[in-house]
């Protein structure tokens, strides 16, 4: 147990160690789009001072898709910069015939959407709260190393006129200057001590700008919830139009068959029993295959396994059925709502049936975990990767299925794999 905490401390200290020497690099890194926001911001300002002449009104539309160009670089420089992610929800743009010109179309648009204020207070108040945060780390940083520098610089200095003081040390003999240097250590140290803490507070100060307002997330919410129900009656209205095709084409038409037979066989069983018997062993065929069918097509609609002993089982179970090897894992404890599970399961089958099919993978990890109100699914292949919802039917039929839920899909498959696909659907507990 004492290695244990020991090995934990000091990774903990390896890594604050790591980020302090990357903070101060960082935050000059998100200064430079400041000076592209600044170029925006005076850009935008003109277009409004020239709305009295017409020619603003012409211009405003481009600068405000401009300044949302802006906000989107920065919600993804913080996010790598600093690690606070910022959610973001513009509202769709409006598709079909426009009715006069562009200007006039895009003004509703662009104005109608909370997102677009929030984007023109993160641009006018950024460069002012911004420049501090990100640039003082640097700043003391490069000001300590000045200081630590000083006994070979300052005779220079000196001789060329300057009153040279470096923080409270009035630096004008070696021996001064020497004192220079554990105050430019100190400083140093502080520009790489605060540099954390500083990049932490900007991706706050950040996401408090830049993320939709809560009436604004609840928008989004509703109108998810509003295309996934759509898409949700679409879809089951689909099935039903299936499990008709199933039935008709398949069970029904056997059945019809069997009808058929057996009436056959009741006018030749006295006059012919050799051929009526040979009759009802084509019905019994008949029969079998009839039942294997309805089998299938309950299994479609609900697995009895998902049924009668839960998702874990039912997914064991389907990796059993599978070519790849699947190992399956999970801590999800008590069952299940029962759509839910329905959900999760069909979601795992397509997810499995991609990796077996596109994936050309020979491994496939599955992980069920219950936190807090959430229950993750992860599915982990060795494939090639190159995943993409957008390319194909069976991830966005995924993300379809668990959006009924409110629900995630996220996909990492970068080039070469692997591949990592997580659903997340929240659960009460």
């Amino acid at each position: 147990m004492v290695t244990e905490t020991t090995s934990s401390t000091v990774l903990d200290t390896t890594s604050w160690t790591r980020r302090a020497l990357r903070a101060p690099w960082r935050g000059l890194v998100l200064c430079v789009p400041m000076l592209i926001e600044l170029g925006v911001a005076v850009i935008l300002l003109l277009a409004m001072a020239l709305v009295p002449v017409f020619v603003g009104v012409m211009l405003l539309p481009d600068c405000l898709l401009a300044v949302r160009r802006e906000a989107e670089r920065a919600r993804r420089l913080v996010r790598v910069a600093t690690g606070v992610d910022i959610a973001c929800w513009y509202q769709p743009e409006h598709v079909g015939k426009r009715n006069g010109p562009r200007w006039r179309t895009d003004y509703p648009w662009l104005l109608g959407d909370p997102t677009t204020w929030r984007d023109l207070l993160w641009l006018f108040v950024n460069p002012a709260v911004g420049w501090v945060l990100t640039l003082l780390p640097v700043a003391l940083v490069a000001w300590g190393l000045f200081g630590v520098a000083m006994p070979a610089v300052w005779k220079p200095i000196v001789d060329a006129g300057s009153n040279n003081w470096y923080g409270p040390i009035h630096v004008t003999t070696a021996s001064s200057s020497w004192w220079c240097v554990p105050l430019g250590v100190a400083f140093v140290a502080a520009g790489f001590g605060l540099g954390p803490s500083l990049l932490a507070a900007y991706g706050r100060f950040a996401r408090s700008l830049l993320a939709p307002s809560r009436r604004a997330e609840l928008s989004r919410q509703v109108a998810q919830l509003a295309q996934s129900r759509n898409q949700v009656v679409d879809h089951q209205a689909e099935e039903i139009r299936r499990i008709e095709r199933d039935l008709h084409d398949g069970a029904q038409a056997r059945l019809v068959a069997m009808g058929m037979t057996l009436g056959a066989v009741e006018q030749l069983l006295e006059r012919d029993p050799t051929a009526a018997k040979e009759l009802v062993a084509g019905a019994r065929e008949s029969s079998a295959k009839a039942l294997s069918e309805l089998r299938d097509l309950v299994r479609g609609i609900h697995p009895p396994v998902l049924a009668d002993r839960g998702l874990v089982d039912a997914v064991r179970a389907l990796a059993l059925d599978c070519s790849l090897a699947v190992s399956v894992e999970d801590d999800l404890g008590v069952r299940l709502p029962v759509p839910l599970e329905s959900a999760a399961y069909f979601a795992l089958s397509e997810l499995l049936a991609n990796a077996t099919k596109h994936a050309d993978a020979q491994q496939v990890r599955i992980d069920l975990r219950r936190r807090t109100g959430m229950v993750r699914i992860t599915v982990v292949d060795d494939g090639v990767g190159g995943a993409d919802p957008a390319n194909g039917t069976g991830l966005r039929g995924v993300e379809r299925r668990v959006a009924a839920f409110d629900g995630t899909l996220r996909v990492n498959s970068p080039v070469g794999g692997p591949t990592t696909v997580t659903v997340e659907i929240p659960c009460e507990s």
